[in-house]
């Protein structure tokens, strides 16, 4: 395994390559990885490799890769299917099981399609009983998620969830996962999260050589990139040209602007959204705590000793507000925070989302005590309450000092 990088300072960084590409050629693949990965996974399948859709962050995928299979993200974040999914789920339901339901009974999500088997978790009530739906027409696997990383026995359930899972793989694509494999699979994923934890803590530097989206989009397309080798090679390629351009005197965003973390719910279409409004305002998001970002790169899965208690030990660690208490996301935050110099937190919560809801007082007291601006803002997929959001964010942003 080649070595990690380090984590990023504060000084102007050293080129380590010469790429050939332009960055916004660079960025573009990655901003098209959903819809171009639409062509790869079937080719794929084509070729007689197994496909395996997930919802969530705590969902294993080294599993998955040390099978030989495709793991592949499955919620949806665009409202164009929600009216379709609430002929049968009720309104008040949070966008993304919405959404992620619509796509799926509506065959728009072609990943869904694709999929042979379908892996859920028990993170929330409306996606367990989501699940149980969508168990009518695909093959859906849900793992029981303890909701406490405390408990004495925590450990012991997941390890035991995840145990079951290998035999639900096993089974079904009928094949054996051994240690080797899963040990072979761990350094995999452990070497791109290292370096999409280089690339974000670009993002240290004041001020930033990237803007939020152009963050965003990258740590979303590149779950939708299934060869490693090349996946590896590009995000090596936007950490080399990214610091050559900042050597060079490139400043994408301007000093004044605010640097804001964002935290919450899960990423995806309504983050950008918030995310450009935050930056249509003079503010810049220098991080991302939520699914799609530090929460799930900024650890690595320990590499000794037996590889499915480190499988267990790692994903149950993750800070999510089903968890009870969730101090793993509060531990996580404030670092970010002092790390990326934050002048302001902005949450993110989803519409009937009430895990994050009901968390967001413990989360603004964690920052109140801390004497640091803190903002929720409440959403949906719909663009309905654009002006609304671009409205409270300018006002925050305005009293940052």
């Amino acid at each position: 395994m080649e070595n990690l990088p380090t984590a990023v300072s504060k000084t102007i960084p050293t080129p380590t390559e010469n790429p050939t590409r332009s960055l916004p050629e660079i960025f573009n693949s990655f901003s098209e990885a959903r819809k171009n990965g639409f062509l790869a996974v079937k080719k794929l399948k084509d070729q007689g490799l197994g496909v395996v859709g997930v919802f969530c962050t705590y969902t294993p995928v080294e599993i998955f890769l040390a099978a030989g299979l495709i793991p592949v993200g499955l919620c949806s974040t665009s409202d164009e299917t929600i009216p379709e999914a609430e002929k049968t789920l009720p309104r008040n339901l949070c966008p993304l099981i919405k959404a992620s339901y619509g796509f799926a009974i509506t065959d728009k999500c072609p990943y869904m399609y694709f999929s042979d088997l379908v892996v859920g978790e028990t993170t929330c009530d409306g996606k367990k009983k989501m699940y149980e739906l969508l168990g009518r027409f695909k093959d859906v696997y849900v793992m029981e998620l303890p909701q406490s990383q405390t408990r004495p026995w925590a450990h012991e359930i997941w390890l035991s969830e995840i145990r079951r899972l290998k035999e639900r793989v096993e089974e079904k694509f009928g094949l054996v996962i051994t240690n080797e494999k899963l040990s072979g699979a761990i350094r995999e994923r452990n070497l791109e999260r290292a370096y999409l934890k280089e690339l974000y803590e670009l993002s240290i530097l004041s001020p930033p050589p990237l803007t939020g989206l152009t963050q965003l989009s990258l740590l979303f397309g590149v779950q939708y990139k299934f060869d490693h080798q090349s996946k590896i090679k590009e995000i090596k390629e936007i950490i080399a040209k990214l610091k050559q351009s900042y050597e060079i005197g490139a400043r994408p965003v301007p000093a004044s602007a605010k640097r804001i973390i964002i935290t919450g719910c899960p990423m995806g279409g309504v983050t950008e959204k918030v995310t450009r409004v935050i930056e249509e305002s003079n503010g810049v998001v220098v991080a991302y705590e939520n699914c799609t970002g530090a929460k799930q790169m900024d650890r690595q899965i320990r590499e000794n000793g037996d590889p499915w208690k480190a499988l267990a030990e790692h994903y149950l660690g993750l800070g999510c507000a089903v968890m009870t208490p969730n101090l793993a996301r509060l531990e996580l935050l404030g670092r970010l925070c002092q790390q990326f110099s934050a002048d302001g937190v902005i949450e993110m919560t989803l519409t009937a989302c009430q895990p994050y809801a009901v968390e967001s007082t413990t989360v603004h007291n964690f920052f109140r005590d801390r004497n640091l601006p803190f903002l929720t803002l409440e959403t949906d997929y719909s663009t309905g309450d654009l002006e609304q959001l671009r409205t409270r964010a300018a006002a925050f942003l305005e009293t940052l000092p």
